[in-house]
């Protein structure tokens, strides 16, 4: 028999339901449903007695009943079948995405995947790689299959130095790129090399600020606003700084030109490092690309990338481009036994570099991620046009900017759903908690302190951090639905403010 129809015992029409308070029946009779759920007086898979039935029992107009049921049913929190009634759904209980999960073996797998961070599996371009990985090998040198060099292969280190410079603006010769197995691997031997403090955006990876922290460099907040990190905040006391110039993570937008320029002179009159985080430099939709700061100065500039977001994230390769000071400390710290990507992985990315293939599988994706981004515009136009997006000109997400105070109620709703997204608060520095942007700035002709253009500050926000590269293609639309469904409501328009008692003569 169907498993659907035998999942629970059949609720006859004593179903415990509490309507309390005055108003509108339908709208009690919902909450008073959405209660036993969350309570889990009523489990997943409970079948609930006919409509008519629970109208006769509760004295309610049939109509009142089956609306109830059918927007619950819309809402996620009930499901219908035809020949089965009305069930509470599998997964109205709240889920504990798997990417946050401590214990995952007990926790529900999301239905619904927008966390920011990777590209579809799905789309890796795996005929060409597979002919590149050919054509490496059976051109390999010898010494490819002895000790790693941990310097990299040069032939990828070859490959990236004219692609980072043709697409990019970098400017490296072959023997600063240092090959790693990805961004997180090379903040690690930077941290062991340069030591700290670091200063570091506000809004960022807290992986990367744990990661540091574990290599004993702590990190302090620079405001973000409208025109990036506010490097104004930079002193003498900060060994480097920590910046994703251009594309800031997560809440969008480039590097100011000027905060730029400001940044770079900063490392030149101190002696610190600027470590650019150049995470999504090929994926731009709505304006020219933005070259890399490392462009400005290679000496004071580290640029630090890899194909997680490009190819995927499995592939562990990553590269820094590093000044010349930095190269032999930074392999010293590697070490000569050091792990790091397989040597055969480095020969076919160099070959799907110069073939051509990699241009190919950006310039798909590019078109994919934007098509994907239209979508998620488009959808909240139509259901959500009170939410405002940005952060859509570059990237593989988007933030959605809430009322003020419903982020966590948002990501809640979410949960409900199936939906795994993550607030923009996950992001927030701890430090940066009660410290507004413009409060990052230096003191008063404190020495090493620069200063760039000022915009105001932007207050802490409230929003949903939203990758749309994530989802397969067929389940993207059901993502999407289950977002809007998540979002709040129109906020209610402020109430007047009561007149004042006229001023005493």
């Amino acid at each position: 028999m169907n498993s659907w129809v035998n999942s629970a015992e059949i609720l006859g029409s004593d179903l415990p339901l509490e309507l309390s308070g005055t108003g509108n029946r339908r709208a009690l009779l919902m909450d008073a449903l959405r209660e036993a759920v969350r309570s889990g007086r009523l489990a997943p898979g409970t079948r609930l007695p006919p409509y008519r039935s629970l109208a006769a029992d509760l004295g309610l107009a049939r109509n009142t009943v089956a609306d109830a049921y059918a927007e619950l049913v819309a809402e996620g929190w009930l499901a219908a079948r035809q020949g089965s009634g009305t069930r509470v759904a599998e997964r109205a209980a709240p889920v504990t995405p798997v990417y946050r999960a401590r214990t995952p073996e007990r926790v529900a797998r999301p239905v619904h995947d927008l966390v920011q961070g990777q590209p579809d599996p799905s789309v890796f371009p795996r005929t060409a790689w597979l002919a590149s990985a050919r054509r490496a090998l059976a051109a390999a040198p010898d010494d490819a299959f002895g000790p790693g060099d941990p310097h990299g292969r040069p032939e990828l280190r070859r490959a990236l130095a004219g692609y980072l410079a043709r697409v990019r603006g970098v400017r490296a010769a072959p023997e600063r790129i240092v090959l790693c197995s990805g961004a997180a691997h090379g903040l690690r031997l930077l941290a062991d090399v340069v030591g700290g403090p670091w200063a570091a955006e506000e809004y960022g990876l807290p992986f990367h600020r744990e990661l540091l922290a574990s290599h004993g460099v702590g990190t302090r907040p620079l405001g973000v606003d409208a025109d990036g990190a506010r490097v104004d905040g930079l002193t003498r006391r900060d060994r480097a700084v920590l910046l994703t110039p251009a594309h800031q993570f997560p809440t969008g937008g480039p590097l100011h030109p000027a905060r730029r320029a400001a940044v770079v002179d900063w490392a030149r009159a101190t002696g610190g490092l600027v470590v650019e985080d150049d995470y999504d430099g090929e994926f731009r939709y709505d304006r020219q690309p933005v070259g890399a700061v490392q462009g400005l100065d290679p000496e004071h500039v580290v640029l630090v990338g890899s194909v997680s977001k490009s190819l995927s994230p499995a592939l562990r390769i990553g590269w820094m481009v590093l000044p010349q000071r930095l190269v032999a400390p930074v392999v010293a710290a590697k070490g000569e036994r050091e792990q790091f990507s397989s040597a055969t992985e480095q020969l076919t990315l160099a070959d799907f570099i110069d073939s051509g293939a990699y241009d190919r599988q950006v310039r798909r994706m590019r078109q994919r991620h934007r098509r994907r981004r239209d979508q998620l515009v488009a959808a909240l136009h139509a259901r959500a046009p009170h939410v405002r997006v940005t952060g859509i000109a570059a990237g593989l997400h988007a933030v959605l900017e809430l009322p003020p105070g419903t982020e966590r109620s948002a990501v809640r709703a979410a949960a409900w759903q199936g939906l795994a997204v993550e607030g923009i608060g996950d992001y927030l520095h701890p430090g940066a908690e009660h410290s507004p942007g413009a409060e990052h700035s230096p003191r008063a002709g404190e020495a090493g302190a620069v200063r760039a253009p000022d915009a105001s500050p932007v207050p802490h926000r409230d929003g949903l951090v939203v990758g749309y590269a994530t989802p397969a293609e067929s389940a993207y639309p059901e993502a999407l639905d289950a977002l809007c469904r998540s979002l709040p409501p129109v906020s209610p328009p402020p109430a007047p403010a009561p007149p004042q008692p006229p001023a005493a003569p």
